[in-house]
């Protein structure tokens, strides 16, 4: 997949592109929908979206709130067959441009884009003006074709960014999992520690969750994508996310306990997936009750694996 991070100077060969437009936080099914649009109208499938998101440029005070970093991101779309990514840095100078200028400087001159799918819900332009209405008849005189998707649902509810986040701050990742169509996933290296759990009998991959929406607190099972490296394949797990209260921490992360592991895994990129919340958050009064406990979380995530 191509990437590319602005839209001006593009060489023609990354130009004329069928695309996708939106932000795409998660890639969930309404996302695919979209996307899948935008394939098959004999030209390169492509994505437009921002970078960063616009809410850390408007809110950026904010709590944390994407469901994927942009590396994250773009990997999913890679997987779903995206050839050109379009990441285009979202600045005041972009949002301050009004929707007619962003549809010819940016999607016609710039992208040259041949044909753009959005969904029916999509705002753009200063002060988001812009509708997807108005970005049909907009190119309609700028030169590219507009497909306007009707937002998906499972029947009871559309599919979004926003219930998926609830689902995930509920402890519900296989609820978030059927919006999203794939495990709600945190990507990133395998940071050092403090390294206690090889003392407890449970050494973990540490990684960090900054900037992304925290899942609910507590202990997880989880399939592990060791991405790189000689150790690269799928491995089960069970994780603790949160801020580690038996010990004072106070900086949520994710930390990892592979099953039947050995190895070095420090600096290596891992994909770690959330399948079931087993337990919130825990305070024990001794180490040998955060053992047993462990011990207990650990049986219960080999059951859960065991009828995959």
């Amino acid at each position: 997949m191509l990437r590319f991070h602005h839209w001006q100077d593009l060489p023609e060969t990354a130009r004329g592109a069928s695309v996708a437009m939106g932000n795409f936080d998660g890639v969930h099914r309404g996302h695919q929908h979209v996307i899948d649009l935008a394939r098959h109208h004999d030209a390169p499938l492509g994505i437009v979206t921002f970078e960063p998101h616009p809410r850390e440029v408007f809110a950026p005070e904010a709590p944390p709130f994407r469901l994927m970093s942009a590396e994250t991101r773009a990997h999913r779309l890679d997987w779903l067959g995206v050839e050109r990514l379009y990441e285009l840095p979202f600045t005041r100078d972009l949002s301050d441009l009004s929707a007619e200028a962003f549809a010819h400087d940016v999607l016609s001159q710039g992208l040259g884009v041949r044909h753009v799918v959005i969904g029916a819900d999509f705002c753009f332009g200063k002060g988001r003006t812009g509708t997807a209405q108005t970005l049909a008849e907009l190119g309609a005189t700028h030169g590219f074709e507009v497909t306007i998707a009707e937002l998906q649902s499972d029947g009871a509810s559309v599919f979004s960014s926003t219930a998926i986040r609830q689902a995930l701050s509920e402890g519900k990742p296989r609820e978030a999992a059927a919006m999203l169509g794939h495990w709600h996933r945190i990507d990133g290296p395998v940071l050092h520690g403090e390294k206690r759990g090889r003392e407890l009998g449970y050494p973990t991959a540490n990684m960090s969750i900054a900037g992304l929406h925290p899942p609910r607190f507590g202990v997880y099972a989880v399939l592990v994508d060791v991405l790189e490296g000689p150790h690269q394949g799928q491995y089960h797990g069970v994780a603790s996310m949160g801020v580690r209260p038996m010990f004072g921490e106070n900086q949520p992360n994710l930390e990892t306990y592979i099953f039947d592991f050995k190895g070095d895994l420090y600096g290596t990129p891992l994909s770690v997936a959330l399948v079931e919340h087993l337990r919130d958050e825990m305070r024990f009064d001794s180490l040998d009750a955060l053992i047993t406990q462990m011990d207990a979380d650990s049986a219960r995530t080999r059951a859960i694996f065991a009828g995959f």
